[in-house]
């Protein structure tokens, strides 16, 4: 991975109080983590930084959208996300990231990196399975949808007289309420 040296906030000269900063992330981002999972990529990220006097306070907040390939068809689409992470900063004796939301950096710092905070905030927010839109409402025609539904088991006569009765008189609870 190439250090991505905007994403350098430089706090040392900032005074007391919270300080804006905008990102636009594209697909460059994530190739530079070697992530190849979207095909695109447009995201807003919003960071505030809050300078107190011995510590500092990091919220990201992104919104946009990444192409992915469905699951189900491999067709792209853009899935929309929308993340948060809060960080809380405070100066140490040496660099210790192993609480998730509190991040120790030593005493002669004076900038922080949060490339890797946004990577792995903007890759979480992602859902595990990614589903095309056009499957879920119908609208999209594809082969592999078609070859799926041609492959999909049939009910025949024989199955239904396969069923156990009692499974019947079962259903008729659901039913009565």
């Amino acid at each position: 991975m190439m250090q991505l040296k905007e994403y350098d906030i430089p706090f040392s000269g900032l005074k007391q109080g919270k300080h804006e900063f905008e990102y636009t992330i594209d697909n460059k981002f994530f190739e530079s983590f070697e992530y190849d999972e979207f095909n695109g990529a447009n995201i807003n990220l919003h960071v505030t930084l809050n300078k107190l006097s011995t510590m500092m306070e990091l919220e990201m907040q992104a919104k946009g959208t990444v192409n992915v390939n469905c699951d189900l068809t491999s067709e792209p689409y853009d899935q929309g996300i929308e993340a948060n992470l809060e960080l809380v900063i405070k100066f140490g004796e040496e660099y210790n990231d192993e609480n998730d939301e509190i991040l120790i950096i030593p005493h002669g710092e004076f900038q922080i990196n949060i490339a890797q905070y946004a990577y792995e905030m903007l890759v979480l927010s992602v859902p595990q399975k990614k589903t095309h839109p056009g499957v879920l409402d119908g609208t999209l025609k594809s082969k592999v949808l078609d070859r799926l539904e041609e492959l999909q088991p049939k009910e025949t006569k024989e199955n239904k007289e396969d069923i156990d009765p009692r499974w019947d008189a079962l259903k008729k609870l659901l039913t009565d309420k």
